[in-house]
């Protein structure tokens, strides 16, 4: 019987599905390895992960993490990349208003503050990356754009600011990020050791409310060209 070309259209039209289903699987599939590796790597750091565990918890196989992504070093270079990615995206949600640079600033700082919160792992992350000196994300090819749209952003409200004749002109949007990025992170990553030291639960409600009107402070302060006509932040509701 010969073939119709309805037939034959129908065939093609197969044929090039097969390729897309491969490659949605495929993703899928790293995507599990990622997200596996995350919760591994935040719990065990890079030395304690192991690579059976991971393939275990992301319902794959060894071998599938090494066709993917060559090793076990590369893999946490992944994690790594991402876990900026997350923040960048999470990041790039922020609804500024761009009327009033103080609001706007506050609106960054207060991110900031909550994304530590409610992504710990990007905290362990990080802090078993320091353990080892940068040495795994200094080979990242992608690091470094990921720090870009964070900075522009902060650049931009702290502009705005100085248009306004409300922030010093002589800021740096660097500066200023590492200023909240710094006041934030120690205190969750150091949390429960401070707690004891202090003889006090610093992750107490009230305690994490109090930081954040303290730390939006600060840096409202930091760049206000009159700090001392700076107006009382609070929690938000």
């Amino acid at each position: 019987m010969a073939t119709t070309t309805s037939q034959r259209a129908a065939s093609g039209s197969a044929a090039a599905k097969r390729p897309r289903v491969r490659e949605v699987a495929a993703q899928g599939t790293q995507e599990s390895i990622l997200r596996a590796a995350t919760k591994i790597f935040a719990k065990h750091g890079f030395a304690g992960g192991r690579i059976d565990q991971i393939s275990k918890a992301a319902k794959s196989h060894d071998r599938m993490i090494y066709y993917y992504f060559g090793s076990k070093e590369q893999l946490f270079i992944a994690v790594i990349e991402e876990t900026y990615r997350r923040f960048n995206e999470a990041e790039s949600k922020v609804v500024l208003n761009m009327e009033n640079p103080v609001d706007d600033l506050t609106t960054l700082v207060r991110f900031m503050w909550n994304y530590y919160q409610q992504n710990p792992e990007f905290i362990t992350l990080l802090n078993s990356e320091n353990l080892h000196r940068g040495k795994h994300i200094s080979k990242s090819m992608r690091a470094r754009e990921y720090s870009s749209p964070a900075i522009s952003l902060m650049q931009t409200v702290l502009e705005q600011g100085v248009a306004r004749k409300i922030f010093r002109p002589d800021l740096r949007a660097r500066d200023i990020y590492l200023m909240s990025a710094a006041l934030a992170y120690f205190y969750l990553s150091n949390r429960y050791t401070l707690s004891s030291f202090l003889g006090e639960d610093l992750a107490a409600k009230e305690s994490l409310d109090h930081w954040e009107s303290f730390i939006t402070s600060a840096v409202i302060r930091q760049v206000l060209l009159k700090p001392e006509g700076a107006p009382p932040t609070s929690p938000r509701a």
